[in-house]
Formats: C-alpha cells, sequence, structure tokens
C-alpha cells in the first residue's frame, strides 16, 4: 500500500477543440483505521502523510486523549486494503474509550457519517477560555501567507488546508489532507507535538466552516477560526455556544465576523445593513 501523499496518472487536457496528452499529480485517498490497543475506533478516507499527527490529532479533538503523551506508542502499519494506526493507551484513557466505543466510517467530505446517534453529531463542546484580540491586519495577513504554504495543492489542486499563525512568529504549522476535518487533526496533532498552545494564535482554513471543524477547534482550545468561505448555520451556533470567533469568507482585505466579535478590534468600526 502506498503511502506517498500524491501520485501521478495520465490525462488528457482539453482546450477548446485541442486536445493534448500528458500527465497529472492527483492526492492520493486511502482508508485509514485508527485503533487504540488494537480495537478499531475508526476507519476514515485520509491523505496518507503526516500520520503521527493525524493520530495524535484526531485523539485530541475527539476527546480519547487530553494530552499527546497519553498515547503511549504509535505504530504506522500498511495492510492491503489500507493502513492502521496502532495507538496504545494506558488503562486510565483506554477504559472511558471502551465505554463510549464507537464505529465511524468517515469519508472526506464528512467527518460525522456512521456516528450512532444525533446527540453524537451535535456533542456539545468545551468551552473556550483565550480571550485574546487580534487586529484585522493580522487576520488579512495570516489568510494571505496560507496559499504558499500549500505545496500538495499546488501540484494537485485538490486538497484542503489548516494552518496555525502566531501574532510574533507567524505561520506555524500547516498540514493538508483531501478532507478538510482530517487536515485540521493534523495540524492538531502537529501543535502538540511541538508543545505549541492554540489558544495563542488563530485557525486558518482552506475551506467552507462546517460544525466539526468548530468542534475540533473548540476541543483544542482555539479561540479564533479563520476560513476563506461562508459557515454553516450549525457552525455559527456551535461557536456561539463554544465561546470561538467564528471569521468566514476571508478574501483579499476583507472578511466577516459571525461570532464573538470582541476578539477582532480596530479603531474604526462602519455599521452597514
Amino acid at each position: 500500500m502506498t503511502t506517498a501523499a500524491s501520485r501521478t496518472v495520465r490525462r488528457t487536457a482539453w482546450h477548446g477543440n485541442t486536445a493534448s496528452h500528458g500527465k497529472r499529480a492527483i492526492p492520493e485517498e486511502i482508508p485509514i483505521a485508527l485503533t487504540y490497543n488494537r480495537a478499531t475506533h475508526a476507519v476514515m478516507l485520509a491523505t496518507p502523510a503526516d500520520l503521527e499527527d493525524f493520530a495524535i490529532g484526531f485523539s485530541l479533538t475527539e476527546g480519547i486523549i487530553h494530552r499527546a503523551d497519553e498515547i503511549e506508542e504509535i505504530d504506522v502499519v500498511s495492510i492491503e486494503e489500507g493502513l492502521e494506526l496502532r495507538m496504545w493507551l494506558g488503562p486510565d484513557r483506554m477504559e472511558p474509550l471502551t465505554v463510549r466505543q464507537r464505529r465511524l466510517a468517515g469519508p472526506s467530505g464528512c467527518g460525522l457519517c456512521g456516528l450512532e446517534s444525533l446527540a453524537d453529531a451535535i456533542r456539545k463542546p468545551p468551552r473556550v477560555a483565550a480571550d485574546p484580540v487580534f487586529n484585522p491586519a493580522t487576520i488579512i495577513t495570516a489568510m494571505a501567507a496560507l496559499p504558499s504554504g500549500q505545496h500538495l495543492n499546488h501540484q494537485t489542486h485538490a486538497v484542503h488546508a489548516a494552518a496555525f499563525w502566531h501574532e510574533a512568529r507567524g505561520m506555524v504549522a500547516l498540514r493538508e489532507d483531501v478532507g478538510r476535518h482530517n487536515a485540521l487533526d493534523k495540524l492538531a496533532g502537529a501543535l502538540a507535538r511541538a508543545d505549541v498552545s492554540a489558544a495563542d494564535g488563530v485557525l486558518l482554513l482552506s475551506s467552507r466552516i462546517s460544525v466539526e471543524l468548530v468542534q475540533k477547534a473548540a476541543m483544542i482550545g482555539a479561540p479564533v477560526l479563520v476560513a476563506v468561505s461562508a459557515p454553516t448555520a450549525l457552525a455559527v451556533r456551535m461557536a456561539e455556544a463554544a465561546g470561538i470567533t467564528l471569521v468566514g469568507i476571508a478574501r483579499g482585505d476583507e472578511f466577516e465576523v459571525f461570532t464573538h466579535a470582541a476578539r477582532i478590534a480596530s479603531e474604526t468600526v462602519q455599521h452597514v445593513a
């Protein structure tokens, strides 16, 4: 089973009535099973890159662990059908996981498929305690830096990105995946492994803002979530409840704030209908 993030395929390109033959890079997407003490908890379709970040980040945003060091060991195992991320937990983390064990099969477009109840889909996340204030220029500068770090997307034009921007340090980390929720999980894992707190900066997304992204942001304590597209109505309600500042349609020098707008401060505010 391949673990490359992309592969090159033959294709025929048309420009008007003229065809040309050549090759194009496209992203890989394979089944990845996340197991704890050899019990399968989830099977996701994802890009096979940054896999330890994915294992740790998924575990954090799903509430399976509270700290990266609660995973005692991670093994990446190639099997005929895909990959297994085999994680080993101590009894204090494994016991509550066993109680609420569920099976979910997550296609790349949805992070909620396979949940056992409606309550699982809209589970209440923890309220974010951090209350930093950012000026509009920070949001604009951060989003302007996002495309240059999307190396896999430059090759394939088919993957999402999640990144973390710190006002003093700039772009701290960026991860990519065919699934927007997988990209955020990978970023969460990268931040945890680097001992970087999500409370100190801004999360950036190349996608629309759906409810599972807000839930995951809340689980890692991120106070501000910014995306190039608009949020869904449920995402707005979830962000309001979680205390997250939700910023959407962030393009060029424009963006819109949907919740907890006090974290974005400027001397000039214009009120329009």
